[in-house]
């Protein structure tokens, strides 16, 4: 039987779907609509500025940094421009595999292999990272030819950091390094990220560290027009970077080549300072290091080399070296009684040649003379026993509020960072100090030896060297500096740097007179009268000598049964000339035995170059360096006629 079809249900159901559709197309288009407004309306200035982002590329232009240049002009620290062959490890696929076929076609050391292992352990893999430098333009074209086969390695023209003359210096300007992640972070959280970007080394010590943020400059930008394929097409438009300024160091580098050459192969550190402005004339600190070896990253054998050796070419001696002072120490002992009324010029005083107290003997060395002492005698022949009784007056507590104002113990505030503070000792400071209260307890024995610059006494040469050019200017105390001026590296413009306010520590002229004409006598009549035989001119200073290590009660010291690293270092002070100076030092040689014969030479040749315009004879700077002079030997040179750069 045939069933009949109900057209008119089919009708309807066919009306409603088709409703339902044209519902369905109606929303989508009033969507497609909505989302047209809201693209073209409401986020039109977002995508335009996506699509011109996809268009261009914005790309920061590194600028050059500033040079490094001493008091005269002298360029120590420079840039050179140079190709570098880079790898981009997320992008070159197999590190290693990639490292094996380069090396087929550019020569790669093991030692370039080990720094960019670790560089790669400081950086993230997006970087580019040099496994090259300095390439030739042979080494360039080779690569260039073969590019197509290394994807993420690519050749880049980069500045790199110089400095000329090595090790020279070094601990002064110190050097820059590649940016570490801590570092990046830093830079990152604050307001100098945008004139980071681009830059991949920064300051890391000396003065490349602390004047970072004059010698970088400021970061340029470009707007590059690219392709599809991320190549650049033209440039849109160029904001051009600023170099960074040029900072003018006090230091004299001809003074300070001459100084690190006396100290030869030995130890120690100088300190010379103009005493009427605070400017450092020289600053030294040997052994040395060549800054140059950290701006690509330094290799594993030469940082074994430098950070084991028994000699801490690292350490900065000058700064951070903190040393007992040693005889050095009587003249502001002396200063310390007269300003404090505890004694007169003419208080006299028996030198047997030991001094008693509590039961313990403390001596004097063999050849001390001894006998009655006033103040100007104890100085001049430094007598022990004279300040063994000074500081058993005077207290441990009183010394230190003198001393205090003088520096010693104090941070100077040299324009450099690292600067340790040393010990000035006082009960206050051994209370916090020691934690068991057995060991927190101020004994009375404990003061004695401090009267001769021992004991708990440990400071720093440029502690010790503000200190004596506190005294040779009369008390007027200057704060350290070593960057007298910066200079715009687009007008040439100089701004000195303004020293910070000096401090009159009001010392009466008397006393200071006593003190002075004392250390006058060391020159003229005492422990330094052979050095400065002959002078063009007179000098103050003190000689001193100062236990490395501690000898038993009844041990006698010997210098021949001991250690070299177990011996007394030689210390030296002096300004001149005594009625005008217009230099002031401190220096030490390390284990080099008496003052007068290691430190006080290499302060007379200091004076004759700065004073009399004198460069010592090849022989006399052979023996000095030696140890093995006292005045000069031959006939001196003309400073200004020797050659510079000196020959390496």
């Amino acid at each position: 039987m045939t069933e009949l079809r109900n057209v008119q249900a089919d009708l309807a159901r066919f009306r409603t779907r088709v409703f339902v559709v044209s519902v369905l197309v109606l929303v989508c288009f009033f969507l497609l609509f909505a989302r047209l407004v809201y693209l073209q309306i409401f986020r039109h200035e977002d995508l335009r500025a996506q699509a011109e982002s996809n268009r261009t590329s914005i790309v920061p232009i590194v600028p050059n940094r500033g040079l490094i240049v001493d008091r005269n002009g002298v360029v120590l620290a420079t840039n050179y421009s140079a190709y570098t062959l880079e790898i981009t490890p997320s992008k070159s696929g197999g590190v290693e595999e990639t490292l094996d076929e380069l090396s087929k076609v550019v020569d790669i050391t093991p030692r370039d292999r080990r720094r960019f292992k670790k560089l790669m352990e400081e950086s993230k893999s997006f970087e580019s990272l040099p496994i090259r430098t300095r390439l030739t333009d042979t080494e360039v074209a080779r690569f260039a030819a073969q590019r197509f086969r290394f994807p993420g390695v690519e050749i880049k023209a980069r500045l790199f950091r110089n400095y000329p003359y090595g090790d020279l210096a070094s601990h002064v300007i110190g050097y820059i390094g590649r940016i570490n992640r801590a570092e990046k972070e830093k830079i990152d959280d604050s307001e100098d990220q945008a004139n980071y970007r681009g830059t991949e080394y920064i300051g890391k010590l000396g003065v490349e560290q602390s004047f970072e943020s004059v010698l970088h400059g400021i970061t340029g930008v470009e707007r590059i027009e690219t392709s599809a394929g991320g190549r650049a097409v033209r440039k849109l438009a160029s904001n051009p970077s600023t170099p960074g300024n040029v900072v003018v160091l006090s230091i004299d580098i001809k003074l300070q080549k001459l100084i690190e050459d006396m100290f030869g192969s030995r130890r120690g550190a100088l300190v010379a300072m103009d005493p009427k402005t605070g400017e450092v004339l020289a600053f030294v600190s040997k052994p040395t290091f060549d800054s140059n070896l950290f701006v690509e990253g330094i290799d594993q054998e030469n940082w074994q080399m430098l950070n084991e050796s028994i000699d801490k070419p690292l350490l900065n001696r000058a700064l951070r070296g903190t040393y007992p002072p040693g005889s050095t120490y009587k003249p502001f002992m002396a200063m310390a009684a007269l300003e404090t009324g505890t004694r007169t010029p003419q208080t006299l005083i028996n030198d047997p040649g030991f001094y008693m107290f509590g039961g313990n003997r403390f001596g004097s060395p063999e050849n001390e003379r001894g006998g009655i002492m006033d103040m100007r005698r104890a100085i001049v022949e430094s007598s022990n026993v004279y300040f063994y009784s000074l500081a058993n007056e005077l207290g441990v507590d009183t010394m230190h509020d003198f001393m205090a104002p003088l520096g010693f113990g104090q941070i100077t505030g040299i324009d450099i960072n690292g600067e340790v503070r040393g010990v000035l000792p006082s009960q206050e400071w051994k209370r916090k100090y020691y934690k068991r209260p057995e060991q927190q307890k101020w004994y009375a024995g404990e003061t004695i030896s401090l009267g001769i610059g021992q004991g708990y006494n440990s400071f720093t040469m440029l502690q010790i060297a503000q200190a004596v050019s506190t005294l040779a200017n009369n008390g007027v105390k200057h704060k350290p500096q070593l960057v007298i001026a910066t200079q715009d590296a687009t007008t040439r413009v100089r701004t000195p740097v303004a020293p910070e306010p000096p401090i009159d520590l009001a010392y009466k002229p008397e006393n200071l007179k006593v003190v002075k004409d004392a250390m006058v006598g060391v020159t003229q009549g005492g422990t330094g009268t052979r050095v400065f035989a002959g002078a063009g001119y007179v000098s103050g200073g003190k000689t001193g000598t100062a236990q490395a290590v501690s000898l038993g009660k009844n041990q006698k010291y010997n210098a021949s049964t001991m250690e070299e690293h177990q011996r007394d270092h030689s210390l030296y002070i002096a300004f001149a000339p005594a009625d005008d100076p217009k230099i002031a030092l401190a220096v030490i040689v390390e284990n080099a035995g008496f003052g007068a014969a290691s430190a006080a030479p290499i302060a007379r040749r200091t004076f004759d170059y700065w004073l009399l315009g004198q460069y010592p004879s090849e022989e006399d700077m052979a023996a000095v360096s030696q140890g093995k002079a006292t005045a000069p030997i031959g006939k001196p040179r003309v400073a200004a006629e020797l050659p510079w750069p000196p020959p390496r």
